[in-house]
């Protein structure tokens, strides 16, 4: 018999799947009133069509809105800036949709319109920490990329970049969004690059809290469904297949598994290395989370192999290696080796630069490793050494 350990399971929106899902939108809205400050990249989505669409209905509804537009991943600075413009413009709910950074955008400034506090009172590891009590402005979060799944969680992630740069995160189930519509149809204009990098990011979620050690049954069970669907659709939807329609919208339904799964166990080194990488550097993400899987999975197998044989990660990797061989006759070894290349495999068929690109160099990787101890390295599955930390940056420069 099965001891499942206890465990317990956070905050999540309402979910609300499916192509022609935008309409729901005004409705949802105008549930919480007329006042919208909309949260938007800065062109793609508003020289849509689905937007003339979607602000014709908003305004059908009786709505009305504010606009504030997000280039790039969002700083503590505009988070700020957006509060203080908007703190008195009567906002009654804030729209955002976008990709992971309006998203992250967005959600800071809900947290923020009703407080009069800087976001750097409450950013992890910067400032002071103060505990946050709301209240927070209800939120509905709309995506149009398939990869942070920022929609289904607490973290609204903020970064300052250059040589004292941070990238940290306003954390409180006050901000988990109150809806996360994700409509397929809006991922249609996403080039290639970008369903790469977010592709891989939702793996990365997927696997790193697959083998987290706060994982549990329920966590486990989402995150192989999502790590099947990367499997079957994000080649499907990167080269254009035939079936690159339905891969667009399974892909979506995996990086928002990936987000519940995150929000709910947390992640491993990747995204440990993420972070600082991010903040000095020019990196996306995405780039970040896919350039450093393969190497990172790799030295975490090996090393708990060497210092903990009996760890449930180990015989967990070589299920995803077999689930992504399709193949369940595998040992277990021969799985693990099997992943890995998988990775490296995908890694170079995605076309994802390595740290040099961005101007990383081996004189930057102490800086790197020593900047990389924050809460995602808390939940990997072995605590890896600096030196097995600098081995993998080193080996994507």
């Amino acid at each position: 018999m099965i001891d499942i350990q206890p465990f317990e399971i956070a905050r999540l929106p309402r979910i609300v799947f499916g192509d022609g899902s935008l309409a729901r939108v005004p409705a949802l809205v105008a549930q919480y009133g007329r006042r919208i400050l909309l949260v938007t990249g800065a062109k793609s989505f508003l020289q849509s069509g689905h937007w003339s669409e979607l602000a014709d209905a908003l305004r059908a509804a009786g709505t009305e809105w504010e606009t504030f537009t997000v280039a790039g991943e969002p700083s503590p600075q505009l988070a700020d800036e957006a509060a203080g413009r908007f703190r008195s413009a009567g906002i009654e709910v804030v729209l955002g949709i976008g990709g992971g950074s309006v998203l992250d955008a967005a959600k800071a400034i809900a947290g923020l319109l009703r407080v009069p506090n800087s976001v750097m009172d409450y950013l992890e590891g910067v400032g002071p920490e103060l505990p946050y009590a709301g209240p927070s402005v209800p939120f509905i979060a709309v995506p149009t990329t398939a990869g942070t799944g920022s929609e289904a969680t607490k973290n609204a992630v903020l970064s300052v970049q250059g040589e004292n740069g941070f990238k940290k995160s306003f954390r409180h189930e006050l901000l988990v969004p109150e809806y996360a519509v994700l409509d397929p149809q809006l991922l249609a204009s996403c080039p290639p690059a970008q369903i790469a990098a977010n592709g891989m990011d939702a793996l990365t979620q997927l696997l790193e809290s697959y083998v987290s050690t706060k994982a549990n049954p329920y966590t486990d069970a989402l995150a192989m469904s999502g790590m099947r669907m990367v499997r079957d659709s994000l080649f499907a939807w990167y080269e254009q297949a035939a079936e690159a329609q339905a891969a667009r919208g399974a892909m979506l339904y995996a990086a928002l598994l990936s987000g519940i799964t995150l929000a709910q166990v947390g992640l491993g080194s990747v995204h440990g290395l993420a972070s600082p990488l991010g903040a000095f550097f020019p990196i996306p993400h995405g780039v970040a989370c896919g350039t450093m899987v393969a190497v990172c999975t790799e030295v975490n197998i090996r090393s708990l192999r060497q210092r903990a044989p009996d760890s449930p990660a180990l015989p967990k990797y070589a299920h995803v290696g077999k689930v992504l061989a399709q193949d369940m006759s595998l040992d277990d070894a021969a799985a693990c080796d099997h992943l890995v290349n998988t990775l490296r495999r995908w890694t170079e068929r995605l076309d994802l630069p390595r740290l040099s690109h961005y101007g990383m160099a081996a004189a930057d990787v102490a800086k790197v490793v020593a900047n990389s101890r924050g809460s995602s390295m808390k939940t990997n599955p072995i605590v890896l050494t600096d030196d097995e930390v600098a081995e993998c940056l080193q080996a994507r420069l």
